[in-house]
């Protein structure tokens, strides 16, 4: 018969001696633990082939208490040799038991969890989903009654059961930023292919080395790696500090354990007469209630946004002039017009049309910011996860799609705080969906270009909230056809309200906002250039001098009829003008109007021919077969490429295509004007969808490559938005067409 050793753990006066009692059928026996005087009382079962014993351990509170019962417990625990913890909790008092129990899951034992006083919770209106909780923890927890000996047999069943089975990790989660730095710990071990002995996982060292846990320091002290390590389990240590706002990690601890227990018990609790609420409870119950919860969070994201569009024009409109200046200034000092060109037109115009978003970005980070460091963000998580989950979303995926709005960029890298791979892949591939600012200028041109100012921004509203929607469903989609599984079971940490820090403040916008600079501008840069390139050359010399040539005479014209309009009023008719005086007569004022607008047309036809002479004009008659369905010409697909640097790239490229010069902005009125002229309602719309759905820019595809840690998500990614993009776009162009 196999022996099989349950150490019974859990907070005093949980009912863990009864319920032995209830189990082994009254059989307890009392003595004292070696060494001390500690009472123990062990009880026994036979049960199938198995000789069951429980060790009833002393009550405790915490596996960090010192009192001499308590450090019982923990030697037992952590030296002695037992096949299972029975963790016995506390019906009742749900949120304080789950502490201990969040403790005992970091020891990597196996578990099962006995939801003592059930019946005494029923009576109080209490009810706790066990199979919810089960599937969340990955450990089995039973509603049992030691007082009515209710669900025994099912106990001892799962006991059995796990006893038998290898050991399924239980799911621990901590806050993003503790998560972020125990995935950094365990990513170095990882790539130094480190294994740590009996079987201990590189997260269970990471976890063990952030709580700064001595054994684990001193294992790790006889590798040679601990030289390397040291330093970013230094930084890791300073960031968790930093975020939770203290200088002791016992208090860290504390709180992401109390965090864990809130949230867990949120997901499973249900309570109907609740008497004694903390400050932290009454704020919940107007913040996540079923009713108030959700337009309080709508009000909230649409302030964000506002501040966000509003504020962030003014600083937007600065930028774009220094970069002008900077452009003008640097270009007059260069005499070669090719490095001229690529520094001015490449360089300075294009990183400038990312840093000129900058202020937009800022102001969202530190929107979120607040929302997260005040402890809102995640009970909007937890308010939006049943509505997510409808479309095969979690509900921490809200953060990635929410920043998504103001960049894809470190929207992809808010996707980490997703443990599971496939929710992490699935939100990822819908962030696009979230219409970036960057596509901000193309949809505010459409829009005022095919409706009246009454309307444009009701049809901007429109266009956010279709992208939003067409990517809920997209996820549902992907989830039942690509990304395939059950859904993960959601445990939402919520930390206690707390204002906000502006130390905190500014660490999270400053080094993100570093982040956008460092990752987006490098390589914009470099798609700049190659943009600058293509749509640069070959040149054509021909072209060239066939419209200088032109020009050059209509200039003349035009200077003769200036000079004699300022000479004819000034001077005294002499002999050697009066030839001219019959020419200054044709040559009215409106004649030179007439020479200059010729002028600027011809110059604008030169850019026109020119580009589409270019590597960049080649390809759009190349693909316009492809666009042709849609009902775009080969212009409107050069834009959809160069778009593929920057979305407001976009607008210029129509500039210039259109023949209005390059210094076009969203709110030309002739770009519209034109664009109302040469483009159909129903190509404007395709075009609208179509750059609403396809790859937000090559910046923020690098950075998917590399949180997806796989290419082929990354060709799958492309492939997608286009299809997508493109089927969407010709579904629109034939419906307006059949309305219109």
């Amino acid at each position: 018969m196999k022996k099989i050793v349950i150490a019974l753990v859990g907070q005093p006066n949980v009912g863990k001696s009864h319920l032995a009692n209830a189990i082994s059928g009254s059989n307890l026996k009392i003595g004292n633990f070696a060494g001390v005087t500690v009472e123990k009382a062990t009880a026994r079962l036979s049960t199938e082939d198995f000789a069951i014993e429980f060790i009833d351990l002393p009550g405790l509170y915490s596996l960090e208490d010192f009192a001499a019962d308590e450090k019982v417990t923990k030697d037992f625990l952590l030296g002695a040799e037992y096949d299972l913890i029975l963790n016995v909790l506390d019906s009742t008092n749900l949120e304080r038991n789950l502490m201990l129990t969040t403790e005992l899951m970091e020891l990597q034992k196996k578990m099962v969890i006995a939801l003592n006083m059930d019946d005494e919770a029923i009576k109080e209106g209490i009810h706790i989903n066990a199979d919810a909780m089960s599937k969340i923890l990955s450990i089995p927890c039973i509603r049992v009654s030691s007082k009515t000996k209710t669900n025994i047999d099912l106990l001892v069943e799962k006991i059995l059961h796990v006893s038998k089975n290898p050991l399924v990790e239980p799911k621990m989660i901590y806050s993003d930023e503790v998560e972020e730095q125990l995935q950094t710990i365990v990513k170095f071990l990882d790539d130094k292919h480190f294994h740590g002995k009996d079987a201990l996982t590189n997260r269970q060292i990471a976890v063990g080395l952030l709580w700064q846990k001595k054994e684990m320091y001193a294992y790790m002290h006889e590798h040679p790696l601990y030289v390397e390590l040291q330093p970013i389990l230094n930084n890791a240590l300073g960031h968790v500090y930093m975020y939770c706002q203290c200088e002791e990690i016992e208090e860290v601890i504390n709180r992401q354990h109390s965090a864990f227990s809130t949230g867990l018990s949120a997901e499973v609790l249900s309570v109907t007469h609740v008497k004694n609420r903390n400050l932290t409870q009454k704020i919940d119950t107007i913040l996540i209630h079923k009713l108030l919860g959700l337009p309080i969070f709508i009000f909230l994201m649409w302030g964000l946004f506002q501040l966000t569009f509003t504020l962030g024009e003014i600083p937007m409109g600065w930028i774009e002039e220094s970069f002008g200046w900077l452009g003008e200034t640097i270009g007059a000092s260069i005499t070669n017009e090719a490095l001229k060109s690529l520094i001015v037109d490449g360089i300075i115009a294009g990183v400038g049309s990312v840093i000129m978003f900058l202020p937009n970005i800022m102001i969202l980070f530190l929107g979120i910011a607040l929302l997260e460091t005040t402890g809102y963000m995640s009970r909007a998580a937890f308010l939006l996860d049943g509505f997510f989950h409808k479309f095969g979303l979690h509900g921490k995926s809200f953060v990635p799609l929410v920043t998504g709005f103001g960049c894809s960029v470190p929207a992809y890298m808010a996707a980490r705080t997703l443990k599971n791979k496939k929710d992490r892949l699935l939100t990822m591939f819908i962030i696009g969906f979230m219409s970036c600012g960057a596509r901000l200028p193309v949809y505010v041109l459409f829009a005022g270009a095919f409706f009246d100012e009454s309307m444009a921004g009701n049809a901007l509203f429109a266009i956010y909230i279709v992208g939003a929607l067409l990517g809920l469903i997209a996820a549902k989609i992907l989830r039942v056809t690509a990304f395939k599984g059950e859904d993960e079971p959601f445990v939402m940490e919520m930390p206690k309200y707390r204002l906000p820090s502006l130390k905190l403040l500014w660490f999270v916008v400053y080094s993100k906002s570093a982040m956008y600079i460092k990752k987006a501008g490098t390589f914009i840069l470099l798609a700049s250039m190659l943009i600058w390139f293509i749509s640069s050359y070959p040149q054509n010399s021909l072209i060239e001098e066939e419209y200088t040539t032109k020009i050059e005479a209509l200039q003349a014209q035009l200077d003769e009829a200036v000079s004699m309009e300022t000479v004819a009023p000034n001077q005294e008719v002499t002999e050697e003008v009066k030839p001219t005086e019959e020419a200054t007569a044709e040559l009215t004022t409106q004649d030179s109007a007439s020479i200059e607008d010729t002028i600027a047309a011809l110059e604008n036809e030169k850019h026109e021919k020119l580009v589409e002479n270019t590597y960049l004009g080649i390809m759009g008659k190349a693909i316009e077969p492809a666009f042709a369905p849609l009902g775009f010409d080969w212009k409107m697909g050069v834009a959809t490429i160069s778009g593929l640097a920057a979305k407001e790239v976009i607008v210029s490229t129509l500039g210039v295509l259109y023949s209005l010069g390059d210094e076009v902005t969203e709110e030309d009125t002739s770009l519209r004007e034109v664009i109302a002229s040469n483009m159909s309602l129903a190509s404007a719309m395709a075009f609208i969808v179509f750059v609403m759905v396809y790859l937000p820019c090559l910046a923020a595809t690098a950075v998917f490559a590399k949180e997806a840690e796989s290419i082929k998500y990354t060709v799958y990614l492309v492939a997608f938005t286009f299809i997508t993009a493109w089927v969407l776009a010709f579904i629109t162009y034939r419906i307006v067409l059949l309305l219109s």
